[in-house]
């Protein structure tokens, strides 16, 4: 069978293909599927040798997508080194800078990349199937995702000086304030992006009816759920503990602290992929599978702690009888984590505590080593760093959100060619579906992206033989 090539140009920060690879046992049925990722993170090696102060300036730029989550982890290590609590109004900036990185991230995942599938449907043509096509046939749609991302830019950088690659976030705090006058500002702007957030969900809530087959195949199956919460156990995005639940929501551990994470995660490399496995080290490999991101931090929250967004977690949960499953929910508690990020942002811009220009703590290198654990839009991020006596990195970690969901994502797949690759064919429709599932994590590689076109992607069909029977690919 002739290759067909589809040529689209990709988006994100890590270039380069994903390669799928579905195999038929001897009756033509799937009985394995692989998610090939051919990054290669070198962070860890490139930050050694550098001063612990110089940290959350370079880990800005890890991530051109979400570097604010990169910048706060990598302060918060360079705070435990330094032996600090640092100045509660530098704590409110810091909370107020990672939800309007939420915001904008969360609405470029659900607006442009993904309600193209959502409201145009999963077999339509790709010529039809992007953001240009959407703002044609649903226009006040489109409009609201480009006004809600570009106000969760906007207030980075008014906050950090930039919207992205900011070195604003230091070890002890952060360089700057926020002025009275912006703060009213931004404030006065909520309430727009408010209605903008509640229209997605309502659209996304129209849409779901039409697509029963897609929740019961795109990720739905038991695993183990982790994130930070508060101390009250309320959704969180800057500090607290982790806690890991399981497929029936409970509580396997309530409170483990951020420094003993390896303790409890480990991580696994497989020949076939450059991005690691990371698992619950109890459970072992592979069964300690866990996801994290917006569907996790809504399952082992107790509350969001702001009205709109405790009503739709309410309904949210009414799509499990335990822990929600489904990753096609992913979208859902996206959504509502942008309702509840406008809304807490709104509390902390009227927060008096911003009114003091004190937002540093002055100290030398207290300790030698240090974590900094964060929740990023995609999901739990952990910094972890080893300096020597003069604060000179010696050794790097860093746990990305992406890997974490990385035997999620396999098994996604897995399930989606089960579901819609019978005897041996499938067609666009299907591809498109596998494409949407990986998507629906919003993982930090060229596969999330949803612009014009399609992502770049090759899957096969092959044999218990190893014989390739059928491929599509998209250069």
């Amino acid at each position: 069978m002739p290759t067909r090539r589809i040529l689209i140009d990709p988006v994100t920060r890590i270039e380069g293909h994903a390669k799928i690879t579905i195999v038929l046992d001897e009756a033509g049925e799937v009985s394995d599927a692989r998610f090939h990722v051919t990054e290669f993170r070198g962070f860890e090696t490139f930050c050694q040798g550098r001063p612990v102060w110089e940290m959350p300036g370079l880990c800005a730029r890890v991530c051109g997508i979400c570097p604010v989550s990169h910048l706060l982890a990598s302060a918060k290590a360079g705070d435990m080194i330094l032996g600090v609590a640092i100045p509660p109004a530098a704590d409110r900036l810091r909370r107020l800078a990672n939800l309007a990185q939420i915001v904008q991230s969360h609405a470029l995942s659900f607006f442009h990349l993904s309600s193209p599938d959502l409201l145009l449907g999963f077999d339509a043509p790709p010529e039809q199937r992007n953001i240009f096509a959407l703002s044609s046939s649903h226009p006040e749609m489109a409009r609201a995702g480009i006004r809600l991302r570009g106000f969760g830019q906007d207030v980075l950088a008014k906050l950090t000086g930039k919207k992205i690659h900011a070195a604003w976030a230091v070890p002890g705090g952060v360089r700057s304030p926020l002025s009275a006058d912006v703060r009213t500002e931004l404030a006065d702007r909520l309430n727009e992006h408010l209605e903008a957030t509640r229209h997605g969900i309502a659209a996304y809530k129209t849409a779901l009816r039409g697509f029963d087959e897609e929740v019961r195949s795109f990720g739905s199956f038991p695993s183990h759920f982790l994130g930070l919460v508060g101390a009250d156990g309320s959704w969180e995005t800057y500090d607290g503990l982790l806690r890991l639940v399981d497929a029936q929501g409970t509580i396997v551990q309530s409170s483990i602290q951020p420094g003993a994470y390896s303790e409890f995660f480990g991580e696994a490399s497989e020949s076939w992929s450059y991005l690691k496995s990371p698992y619950y080290v109890p459970a072992g490999y592979p069964d300690g599978m866990y996801r994290v991101g917006p569907l996790a931090r809504l399952n082992i929250c107790t509350r969001m702690g702001a009205p709109a967004a405790d009503q739709e977690l309410a309904e949210f949960r009414s799509f499990g009888r335990g822990a929600v499953l489904g990753s096609f929910h992913y979208h859902y508690a996206r959504l509502i984590e942008i309702l509840a990020s406008l809304e807490l942002m709104g509390e902390l811009l009227a927060d008096p505590e911003l009114d003091s220009d004190i937002c540093r703590a002055q100290a030398g290198i207290n300790r030698l080593e240090g974590v900094g654990v964060t929740e990023a839009p995609r999901g739990t991020l952990f910094h972890h760093y080893k300096v020597d006596r003069d604060g000179i990195i010696q050794w790097v970690n860093l746990l990305i959100a992406t890997g974490q969901n990385n035997l999620a994502m396999q098994r996604t797949i897995g399930q989606i060619a089960r579901a819609y690759v019978r005897a041996g064919q499938f067609a666009e429709g299907a591809l498109n579906r596998i494409e949407a599932g990986i998507r629906a994590y919003d993982p930090c590689l060229s596969c999330s992206t949803h612009a014009v076109g399609q992502m770049p992607m090759q899957v096969q069909l092959v044999d218990s033989r190893g014989s390739v029977l059928d491929e599509l690919r998209r250069d």
